[in-house]
């Protein structure tokens, strides 16, 4: 079972290979569960530690340790291969020994958002199937009303408190402690240490052998697109991705520190920051609750080798004012993705790493939760302005006419088709989504049809022109709202836009343009026509935004990626009520 497989050669076009570097083509992948990946690390460097929480730290060993207790507490409650458990937690130890005891005793970890409504959890547990559930207890009260109208047989609820060292445990219950609703003493809940003490009862054998192929994982596809869709990923999935991650990282050390903002909830967050690097002997620096100065006094407080996240969050750490004077020098890489990176950002978050001592910049990477999260990157030694890099080794990307299997020339626009060893297996009970996503070509390859646009030039660098979804069509016209922002960021008065179509009667749509402006910078009549004059100047006249409104703060989703869904949707209810006001 722990044996190491190999991908098969493969005949698709790889014109990025002279590019990669000192990184190989082919890896060799553990064929092993994402629990066995960590517990091989617990036994080469059982003293080094896996986790930091809030100043409390936990070593591999006892990493393992929990997570076999808790996989026995599992048992006891009758999970068996095949059971999905739902996690609704932040990025914390219980949320992480859960995640693997599920998948130790072959059940497949189901990931939703805590901070989900109420009828977002009731249909993620339908959907799933779960029988039982673990959340925080500030959360309960949310389970609880939708409980009867679910499968759940067990709702497990864990505390921020329970995770942490006695000193900071005291503060903790003095601040953000008080403020969380008391659960009454006879709720229908199985409490934390309850719940482990199920466990330190376990006489009968808990271990369930799982293979690469088995299912593991449930995440979410992203609810910025569409219908949001529950994605089968298996252990191989996990896996690979985190062999590619170590490979694409020749720099990377055993014992390196990763800073683990991104929720574990989100294929970057749970891929990225948390499996692959428990897999590669990394420490995680587990973040709860994500804010830019909290951040930025993480990395320097634990000198952090490895930091990622989506642009929102690097343009939030370039305006804050106990960043300066501070020195990244620590930094290895710094990865950008989740949403597109724009090029006038990328360039002042580069010089701002200078700046700051870092020898790096931000590399930008691109996937999708269908490839349970990045599957190209931009090479340690080669960037080319505006690519989002390229493949992982054994990952392939081809350019193809959209929703079809045709491949077009070098540098033509088409739709983004990904294929490798992080291909999820299926959308959980959709056969007709999952045989619309995933097609076998005659290369041999099953490609993920990904409905996102760009391009690959003939070094095999690929350029993302943005979601087939967010392309706004005006007056016949393909407008691509990612090259206005970026047309817009560039501007020295504009800390960030969003750009969106606004349904109009003439043109089909027509182009809005939403502007946060940097910090003193009037929002006037005279800056909006400041602005416009400098469109007119870099954007075609079709594509010209017809207004500009100025936001103090732009919506953004779950994960921090701009919501320019939510300044659609205001729009659409602004045209419906015009002709009640006239």
């Amino acid at each position: 079972m722990n044996e190491t497989i190999t991908q098969e050669p493969i005949t698709a076009k790889t014109p990025w290979e002279p590019y990669m570097g000192e990184v190989p083509m082919h890896l060799e992948y553990f064929n092993g569960s994402l629990f066995e990946a960590v517990e091989r690390n617990a036994e080469a460097y059982p003293n080094a530690v896996a986790l930091d929480f809030m100043g409390k730290s936990t070593t591999y060993k006892k990493l393992v340790q929990d997570i076999e207790l808790c996989a026995k507490s599992l048992k006891t409650l009758g999970i068996r291969a095949g059971d999905r458990v739902t996690i609704a937690m932040p990025n914390c130890p219980q949320a992480i020994m859960m995640f693997y005891a599920v998948n130790l005793v072959g059940g497949i970890a189901n990931m939703i958002h805590p901070l989900s409504a109420e009828k977002e959890i009731e249909h993620y547990l339908n959907a799933s199937h779960s029988v039982t559930a673990i959340t925080l207890d500030q959360f309960y009260h949310k389970f609880e009303s939708i409980r009867q109208n679910t499968g759940i047989v067990n709702i497990i609820i864990a505390s921020i408190k329970d995770a942490l060292s006695k000193p900071i445990m005291a503060g903790y219950m003095l601040t953000e402690g008080r403020k969380i609703k008391k659960i009454p003493a006879d709720a229908p809940v199985i409490r934390w240490a309850d719940f482990l003490k199920l466990g330190r009862a376990c006489s009968w054998n808990y271990k369930v052998t799982r293979t690469g192929d088995d299912p593991a994982v449930i995440l979410y596809s992203g609810g910025t697109t569409g219908t949001t869709k529950g994605i089968v990923l298996t252990n191989k999935n996990f896996n690979a991705l985190g062999a590619q991650i170590v490979a694409t990282n020749p720099m990377f050390r055993p014992g390196d520190s990763m800073l683990a903002a991104m929720p574990i909830f989100h294929g970057f967050g749970l891929g990225v920051c948390i499996h692959s690097m428990l897999a590669g002997a990394g420490r995680c620096i587990l973040v709860p609750r994500f804010t830019a100065k909290s951040y930025a006094k993480l990395i320097t407080k634990y000198r952090c080798n490895f930091i990622a996240g989506v642009p929102t969050l690097y343009e939030a750490l370039l305006r804050l004012d106990s960043m300066n004077g501070a020195d990244l020098s620590c930094l290895k890489g710094v990865f950008s993705g989740g949403d597109s990176l724009s090029i006038e950002l990328k360039k002042k978050f580069d010089k701002f790493l200078y700046d700051h001592k870092a020898v790096i910049q931000v590399r930008e990477g691109y996937g999708t939760t269908e490839t349970v999260t990045a599957c190209c990157l931009t090479p340690v030694n080669m960037s080319k302005e505006g690519s989002i890099g390229i493949p992982f080794p054994d990952t392939y990307i081809k350019i193809v006419k959209p929703d079809t299997d045709e491949e077009l020339p070098y540098g033509e626009e088409g739709e983004i088709l990904l294929a490798g060893p992080t291909v999820m297996k299926e959308y959980a009970d959709n056969p007709e989504e999952t045989a619309a996503t995933l097609r076998h070509h005659a290369d041999g390859l099953t490609w993920v049809y990904t409905g996102d646009l760009g391009t690959m030039d003939e070094q095999g660098f690929v350029y993302f022109r943005g979601r087939a979804k967010r392309m706004i069509i005006t007056s016949g016209y393909n407008v691509y709202p990612a090259q206005l922002e970026n047309i817009l960021d560039a501007h020295d008065k504009v800390h960030m836009s969003c750009v969106i179509g606004v349904p109009d009667p003439y043109k089909m749509q027509k182009v809005k343009a939403f502007v946060m402006l940097h910090p003193g910078v009037p929002a006037t009549e005279e800056t909006k026509q400041e602005l416009l004059d400098y469109c007119r100047k870099h954007i075609a006249k079709y594509a010209m935004p017809y207004d500009i409104e100025f936001r103090d703060e732009l919506p953004k989703t779950l994960v921090g990626k701009v919501a320019y869904r939510v300044l659609e949707e205001e729009e659409a209810a602004k045209t419906a009520a015009a002709p009640a006001e006239t």
